[in-house]
């Protein structure tokens, strides 16, 4: 297996899984707590409390009993390299092989730990993608009330149950659509787009719609931005 480069060696495709769900779990640079880095990864929080102590001796997290775990800067770099390889292999799929989205990102998942530094530099160049190497893909996958207004999405997955589900997708929230956030209520309400039609969002729904956050502006994220919205 082909690792990535870093200063704590050797990494196995295992630890690495460990890193990349610590950096999409956290929330503003709060540690992630045991029990749903256990959740995630489906293990015993007696497991990852065990592997989170062995990171630690590598320097690769911090671990704080009662609080969680966080990333060290070499946890952090890894964790991105691995990730930028995901976003790679799943635009070039989505993109140059016309995958659907979510099986895409399926496929990726298994790339993501054997491609060298040096081929996702060539893929990036391959796909035009000229974004700089200390871009953070930790937010690559998250759920819809993780964006700001003016932010867009492509919805990856559905967690709703049927009745919900079906709603969704008869507003056009399908896999593979484009969600617009136009604005966010304080109760955590959302006002959406998709398909150029608004759509108003609960808290617990949008709860339900996971994304992979555009990580480019567009003009219709510009256009959003620029919008006041109310939400009563």
């Amino acid at each position: 297996m082909v690792s990535h480069k870093t200063s704590v060696s050797p990494i196995s495709e295992n630890i690495e899984m460990y890193l990349v769900r610590v950096a999409q779990l956290r929330q503003q640079g709060q540690p992630v707590p045991l029990s749903s880095l256990a959740q995630q990864l489906s293990i015993t929080p007696v497991s990852a409390n065990e592997m989170c102590r062995k990171l630690t001796d590598k320097g690769l997290v911090e671990y704080e009993p009662y609080k969680g775990v966080t990333l060290t800067a070499d946890g952090e770099r890894l964790a991105q390299q691995v990730l930028r390889s995901r976003h790679l292999w799943a635009t070039f799929f989505v993109e140059r092989l016309g995958l659907e989205p979510t099986e895409a990102d399926e496929i990726a998942c298994r790339f993501e730990h054997v491609t060298p530094d040096e081929l996702a530099d060539r893929l990036a160049k391959f796909l035009d993608n000229s974004e700089p190497r200390s871009v953070s893909y930790g937010r690559q996958e998250c759920l819809l009330t993780n964006l700001a207004a003016g932010k867009r999405g492509r919805v990856i997955d559905l967690t709703a149950d049927d009745m919900v589900r079906d709603f969704l997708n008869q507003q056009g929230v399908k896999p593979g659509k484009t969600v617009t956030v136009l604005g966010v209520a304080a109760d955590g309400s959302l006002l959406a787009e998709v398909s150029g039609q608004p759509l108003s969002l609960s808290q617990i729904v949008a709860q339900t719609i996971k994304v992979t956050p555009e990580l480019e502006p567009s003009a219709d994220n510009q256009k959003a931005s620029q919008i006041i919205v109310e939400v009563a």
